[in-house]
């Protein structure tokens, strides 16, 4: 039996339309004659959702109890008997419930299409089983349940269901998604535009990743090895020359000509390390353009350049590729028609090569030499081809054309000479002695013959043999000067950038080993320290992808700072003229990581002086702050006691009842005093552990007016863990100053919901609210907000509420309240499901309604 086919409607978040879609498509099937049913659709009570459902078939639910409630999951073996030609079954992550037949809706669908049922389903991108941990890191919900990427990746259709932030916030206002009641949580949490909007990004890059899938496949099963322009990939290539920055200029306009274009800047480094014509400084400050403008950047190494260009460009599927005018003279091309000439010529039919003008072009780079005194493997073949076959081919037209023994000599010279410039030394002292030979076998008399008849040959050719080996020695001498030339430029401008950035302090320890590894072309660059010659060797800092090492005998390269610190690289061994770099590199990695500690020290001394700053201000708070309930307190007790005074029941209540209110107010100062005291010693230690959020959260009310808060803490929610009394002391915190600047009237909402792996306290009020740049500010210690006065406090609460948050392991953070005001919002750790919990697992849906707002509110 052939296997089913799977449709996918895949969506950023609940809302855009996933399922409306999907019934849509199932009208449009029945209309064409398809025997197609409902295996499972949840429409949440929307009307529209809901109406979609009229004239499809649909098959009944299981009903299953799961600790004494009532659940209806999809009856697979009800659509296994129907065998429909296509089945709907939404929400393919949903967890069935317990006793079914699966464990989750995605095996379900399994089942069916190995019964060759077709399958249109739903699913959201943040259930995807790859993206969980971005998913939480944006919106802060941890997803439970995931469906596994191959899953939807073996689906034979996705199509996005795309809607834009703000659509979909304008469908939740106007009530087509949740319930009125329920809007303004849900728009202030999961459903805020920052979070829709990556959600959205996350969706779109999937989708587009999956479509180069596709064509992937699709190219390899028809054997297509030509490059496909169905996306515009354009490859800089770079040679580390100020015309760099105009190339990637270029190219990004050429991308943005196209759906989809991406820049992908290549800057190819010989084997043998460190290139002489690259200038680290301006390769640092392409890769940033690069990366500023969506590109991205790529280190390769190869000593064919233009090969590994190509090798490069058709690896990523690049459609084109961009390089700049070759800097070149005109007579430097006799050593070769250059990068850019070569890389058109091999590029194909597949690739569009962009040979791009500037002002550099054409006004000379020097001869390709290559680093050190070393000339590499092309240029000394050359040198030894030109040495051998040069005499021979002059031999050869002396024997033709008779030009006298002067002309034979200049010839030879000349050879001589070209070999030098190709192959250095060696090989011209070779073309000497060979030339020689054959100027003596060719046009000394006797002819043919290797004697010498007249003297005077003999003192020309020792003549020419001396000025042979002079001119090949001072050619020489000069090329080698010339290739030191530019090693030591190539090394000044790497030193001069190295000391700046440090000197500034724009280099961390892991970019600075970063920047090792690549100048070097080496895998991996770690930073080895010891206290002493006995301790052991620890990393400092390590950069690349090789293991790390032990010690620095380990590696292929190791360059020590001082005593007990060294610099380990491992990959090939290096010359010995690259250890001078490598010495400043070493240097200067140990100057960044005593920076590194002494900020280190810098920041604890800040804190301490933070620390002095507070108890200036605590002496401050005791001195002005604490007298003025002293005072009233002194006042009327005062007044009780004198005698001159006949004080009746009513004063003397009032009285004592102002003492009360200055005790009250003094004992809560001074626990906030000594509160944000002890999180500045460091010495609040939470007793954490699990309780239930409804058991401490009304004990923190009884610092407030009675009917001043709606309470709303579900009894169903998981535990958390906590430290009770810290937890006690930052919600009550967190109330009086919602009272205190709440309107008269209007009760402040304490509320709590449970989101994934956490669960959140939320303070709502009504009041001014505070601007966005205000709200950090409103938790430093001793900061009132607006024109609060001196007597309302002494602008601690915040803090300690904050403080006590953090130490428990929670957040604590401000945002607007939708239609005015301020919400706190208190996250805390939940320990896990609640023992004896009635709930089956939920699904995103269920869990977005559960953040959006509470059913009930209960006046305290």
């Amino acid at each position: 039996m052939a296997r089913g086919k799977l449709r996918i409607y895949l969506g950023a978040a609940p809302g855009v339309g996933k399922t409306y879609a999907m019934l849509a498509e199932a009208h449009r099937r029945v209309e064409r004659g398809s025997d197609c049913v409902v295996g499972f659709v949840e429409h949440y009570d929307r009307p529209r959702t809901e109406v979609m459902l009229h004239g499809l078939e649909q098959v009944p639910r299981r009903r299953l109890e799961h600790q004494g409630a009532v659940f209806a999951e999809m009856d697979v073996d009800a659509v296994l008997r129907r065998a429909p030609a296509v089945a709907l079954v939404d929400e393919l992550a949903h967890t069935n419930v317990h006793g079914s037949r699966n464990a989750t809706r995605w095996q379900d669908v399994e089942e069916l299409l190995a019964a060759g049922i077709d399958v249109i389903s739903t699913v959201n991108i943040q259930h995807l089983e790859s993206l969980g941990d971005v998913v939480e890191s944006i919106t802060g919900v941890r997803q439970l349940e995931t469906v596994p990427d191959e899953v939807v990746r073996r689906a034979d259709q996705i199509e996005l269901v795309d809607m834009s932030p703000q659509a979909l916030r304008r469908r939740m206002a106007h009530g087509n998604v949740y319930r009125p009641d329920k809007v303004d949580a849900a728009l202030s949490n999961y459903f805020r535009p920052g979070n829709l909007t990556a959600l959205r990004e996350l969706a779109l890059l999937w989708v587009a990743d999956r479509a180069d899938e596709y064509l992937n496949e699709y190219r390899s099963r028809h054997r297509v090895f030509g490059i496909w322009g169905s996306r515009e990939r354009i490859v800089v290539g770079l040679t580390g020359g100020p015309e760099g920055r105009t190339l990637i200029r270029r190219a990004t306009r050429l991308a943005e000509k196209g759906a989809g274009g991406t820049v992908l800047a290549v800057y190819i480094a010989r084997s043998d390390g460190l290139p002489a014509a690259a200038s680290p400084k301006e390769l640092a400050v392409q890769r940033t353009l690069v990366e500023d403008l969506g590109g991205t950047f790529h280190h390769v190494v190869g000593d064919d350049i233009p090969a590994a260009l190509l090798d490069f460009a058709r690896g990523v599927n690049a459609t084109q590729i961009v390089l700049g005018s070759s800097r070149r003279k005109a007579w430097q091309y006799v050593f070769g028609p250059g990068v850019g000439a070569t890389v058109a010529r091999d590029s194909g039919p597949d690739l569009d090569v962009h040979i791009v003008t500037h002002e550099k072009a054409a006004q000379g780079r020097g001869l390709p030499m290559a680093r050190g005194g070393r000339l590499g493997g092309a240029r000394t073949r050359w040198g030894w081809t030109v040495a051998l076959a040069g005499p021979v081919a002059l031999a050869v037209l002396l024997s033709a054309v008779h030009l006298g023994f002067a002309g034979g000599v200049l010839l030879f010279l000349a050879v001589t000479v070209a070999a030098a410039l190709l192959g250095g030394l060696p090989p011209a002292l070779a073309a000497v002695v060979f030339g020689s030979l054959l100027l003596n076998y060719f046009s000394t008399p006797p002819l043919h013959r290797w004697t010498i008849a007249d003297p005077k040959d003999i003192v020309a050719i020792v003549i020419f043999f001396g000025v042979a080996v002079s001119v090949a020695s001072v050619v020489d001498l000069a090329a080698r000067r010339t290739r030191q030339a530019a090693r030591l430029r190539a090394e000044s401008e790497i030193l001069s950038f190295l000391a700046g950035n440090v000197l500034r302090g724009e280099t961390s320890l892991e970019e600075l080993l970063e920047r090792v590894r690549e100048t070097f072309a080496m895998e991996a660059a770690t930073l080895l320290e010891r206290a002493d010659d006995t301790e052991p060797w620890t990393c400092a800092g390590h950069a690349g992808t090789g293991p790390l090492l032990a010690r620095p005998e380990d590696a292929d390269v190791d360059m020590p700072v001082g005593d007990h610190m060294a610099l380990a690289l491992t990959g090939r061994v290096l010359p010995a003229e690259d250890r001078r770099v490598l010495a400043a590199f070493a240097a200067q990695a140990a100057v960044v990581l005593d920076r590194r500690r002494l900020q280190e020290e810098a920041d604890r001394a800040r804190t301490l002086a933070e620390g002095n700053r507070i108890r200036t201000a605590l002496l401050a708070a005791v001195s002005h702050d604490l007298r003025t309930p002293l005072a009233g307190i002194k006042a009327a007790v005062s007044s009780l006691r004198s005698g001159d005074v006949t004080w009746t029941e009513e004063d003397r209540a009032e009285l004592l009842a102002g003492i009360e209110e200055g005790a009250d107010r003094l004992d809560h100062l001074v626990g906030n005093l000594l509160d944000m005291s002890r999180l500045q010693t460091g010495t609040v230690t939470p007793l954490i552990r699990e309780i239930d959020v409804d058991e401490v959260v009304p004990m923190a009310l009884g610092g407030v007016p009675e009917d001043s808060v709606e309470l709303d803490v579900p009894e169903t929610l998981p535990m958390v863990a906590v430290d009770p009394g810290l937890l006690e002391r930052s919600v009550a915190n967190l109330v009086e100053n919602a009272v205190k600047y709440s309107p008269r009237g209007q009760r402040v909402l304490v509320s709590a919901s449970a989101m994934a792996d956490r669960v959140e306290v939320r303070v709502v009020d009504r009041g001014p609210g505070v601007p966005d740049g205000a709200k950090d500010r409103i938790f430093e210690p001793f900061q009132r907000y607006g024109d609060a006065p001196r007597g309302a406090g002494v602008g601690l609460g915040l803090a300690v509420a904050r403080g006590f948050a953090e130490a428990m392991g929670g957040t604590l953070d401000a945002e607007d309240t939708p239609g005015g005001g301020l919400t706190m919002v208190l996250s805390l750790r939940a320990a896990g499901a609640r023992p004896g919990s009635a709930r089956a697992p939920k699904n995103t849906a269920e869990a977005a309604e559960d953040t959006a707002g509470p059913e009930r509110r209960t006046p305290w």
